[in-house]
């Protein structure tokens, strides 16, 4: 036992510190002599961590197999014994013990596949003899083998109880015992990274919690150091919101980093407006929850944006039937006319888009009225188009509160969305509130809800046609923003997330030109705002119907149920690299609507990427997600956290 140099107790229990108030962090030691190479307390264990060493876990874990052959540096083959062979291996975390180096290394991978043998029964005399009597006794059961394949995902290497990244550079020997890891092993590996770990679920078909890391775009602490990527994938029903409200505030956990949210259904507006505790986990991303991180969300629906483009107040114009009051029935006519009545408010520096009162609806009048016969070439047309403008311009001299004309309702409607009201701002200063860094180093977490359409938009046009113009707006001014930061070399630290993206960015061309646009933007933006500490989430029900460009660009995956047939499939396989076991064990998910009752839902996801500190060798991971409230916050202590900041 290694004595303290201050008191003469046993060290053992205390790693650098000692009760007494000796530490050797601080350049002793234990002999009491000064450390060439002190310690840094950031990597230091914690008071209160385990103490027991990786031998004496490795003594206490269940034995299942050992390593068989062939085996290599990527998957390794497995003899399983006989009294593992009942047990569900497939989807299990294992791990064993080997000398790489002349260091103890211990290595950590899935099982994917188990296979059994029976070499004596696999000629064709003994088959026929089985078929006949079911059973060859004394070959059936008795002369079974079974083996399994396991995807390696880590590797550790021990310097003296602090354990580091490291590779698989040799097969160890056949006979190497192969074990079943626990939350005890992994906690031990991970010691030193126990405040950066967070937990979406379990390791898929096993116990152990899954370790995963979500770091600010930042360096420093709990950092990056750059913005990466990611992508959550899977069909309706599969968990993909759940499980990207649990990221979103694994990441909420890093205060200065910024979250940025456009939300066209509302899913993660909901319940921001209430104080209430989650009751299910599709309520995670809630106020009790936030408020324990020490985190501001804001949100702002269409009531709260003031709007700023005439592109959005021509479009809105035509959308509530403005042009059609005016006599122009045919709709592409109505389009054209809204496009050219664009241009001459863009162009008339008379008119402000703040203020777009009756003397400028007076003014657009005119000029349709004299500017009608580019529209229609027939006289007919050009008539009744006048004929109505002139009436309208006659009830606007005469009109009341309560006798307004069509038209002028209709216009002052529109233009209400861009005036300025307390508590609105313009896309531009939502953008700079949710980018600045505040006295106390934080940023706010901002919410676009664009569930709440006026109610004299159709829902369709709502979705195709305006949503996708607010978005394009606030694109650019992220856009604007990025290179305006990096110019002035500060990051961003900003995460931006885009629920159904595949509506914003599908694959090939698109006939809609504004769609065809944000791609366009989404693509470029993707390539180059990275290095602005500018990163971006993709939540999106299909993996072939979104950009391949984006689908490319992202370093972290997350792939739930449902994309186990054709083309999605085959995108699935290309991701992955054609691991053909990890494609097998993902087919192996069932739906969780398959469940006995809500207790039972499983939702099971493949992840790809540096999403933890257990899949540095690119290898794909596999978990099971919370579907218990109280877990998902006990099992990340966001319940300590609330008690920390107040003082319990």
């Amino acid at each position: 036992m290694k004595p303290c140099p201050k008191c003469g107790e046993s060290l053992q229990d205390h790693y650098y510190y000692h009760k007494c108030g000796w530490d050797e962090r601080k350049g002793n030691k234990a002999d009491g002599t000064q450390n060439e190479n002190p310690v840094k307390a950031d990597n230091l264990p914690q008071k209160g961590t385990n103490t027991t060493s990786m031998k004496q876990i490795v003594s206490s874990s269940e034995k299942i197999g050992t390593i068989g052959s062939p085996s290599s540096t990527s998957e390794l083959s497995l003899d399983i014994l006989a009294t593992a062979v009942d047990k569900r291996l497939v989807g299990e975390l294992a791990y064993f013990e080997f000398v790489q180096d002349g260091k103890p290394h211990y290595a950590l991978g899935q099982i994917t596949e188990v296979e059994l043998r029976n070499t004596w029964l696999e000629g064709p005399t003994m088959k026929s003899l089985a078929r006949q009597r079911g059973t060859v006794n004394p070959i059936s059961g008795l002369q079974d083998t079974h083996s399994a394949k396991m995807t390696l995902s880590a590797v550790f290497s021990d310097h003296g109880n602090i354990f580091k990244q490291s590779g698989l550079g040799t097969v160890p020997a056949t006979g190497t015992s192969i074990y079943l890891a626990n939350d005890d092993t992994i906690n031990k590996l991970l010691e030193m990274y126990q405040q950066e770990i967070f937990y979406l679920g379990h390791v898929y078909g096993s116990a152990p919690k899954l370790p995963l890391w979500f770091k600010h775009f930042d360096s420093g602490k709990n950092g990056a150091g750059e913005a990466y990527h990611l992508g959550i994938f899977g069909k309706t029903g599969s968990g993909k919101s759940v499980l990207a409200k649990m990221i979103l505030l694994g990441y909420a956990r890093h205060p200065e980093m910024s979250i940025f949210i456009f939300d066209p259904q509302g899913e993660f507006a909901l319940g921001l407006q209430e104080d209430k505790k989650p009751s299910h986990m599709g309520e995670v991303f809630c106020q009790p929850i936030l408020k324990s991180l020490g985190r501001n969300v804001e949100v702002y629906d269409l009531q709260k944006i003031k709007l700023d483009r005439w592109e959005l107040f021509t479009e809105l114009l035509l959308e509530f039937g403005f042009f059609f009051e005016l006599g122009v029935k045919a709709t592409d006519y109505q389009r054209i006319l809204a496009e050219s009545v664009e241009e001459f408010l863009r162009n008339n520096k008379a008119y402000k888009l703040e203020n777009l009162d009756e003397n400028a609806l007076v003014g657009v009048l005119t000029y349709i009225k004299t500017n009608i016969r580019r529209l229609y070439s027939g006289q007919a047309g050009v008539e009744r188009v006048q004929e109505f403008v002139d009436e309208i311009l006659t009830n606007l001299k005469t009109a009341t509160p309560d006798n307004v004309p069509p038209a002028k309702e209709k216009w002052l409607k529109t233009a209400q969305f861009f005036i300025a009201h307390e508590g609105s701002k313009s896309p531009m200063g939502i953008v700079k509130s949710a980018l600045m860094l505040k006295n106390n180093g934080k940023r706010p977490a901002i919410i676009i809800d664009l569930s709440k359409k006026p109610i004299d938009i159709r829902q369709s046009v709502w979705d195709e046609k305006i949503k996708p113009l607010l978005i394009d707006r606030f694109l650019d001014a992220l856009g604007q923003e990025a290179e305006l930061s990096y110019q002035g070399k500060t990051g961003l630290n900003t995460l931006v997330v885009l629920d159904e993206a595949h509506r914003l960015a599908p694959a090939g061309k698109s006939k809609n030109e504004r769609i065809e646009r944000i791609k366009m933007n989404l693509v470029d933006a993707i390539r180059t705002t990275r290095k602005y500490g500018l990163g971006w989430m993709f939540i999106s029900q299909t993996l072939s119907s979104i950009d391949n460009d984006i689908i490319q660009q992202l370093s972290i995956y997350f792939f739930g149920f449902g994309l186990s047939m054709g083309t999605e499939f085959q995108k699935l396989r290309e991701l992955v690299g054609g691991q053909k076991e990890s494609l097998n064990l993902y087919q192996r998910f069932r739906h969780p609507q398959s469940s006995f009752d809500a207790s039972t839902k499983e939702y099971s996801f493949m992840t790809i990427g540096p999403v933890s500190p257990l899949s540095f060798s690119g290898t794909p991971l596999f978990l099971s997600a919370f579907n218990s409230v109280e877990d998902f916050i006990k099992n990340n202590a966001l319940d300590k956290r609330n008690n920390e900041k107040n003082g319990d």
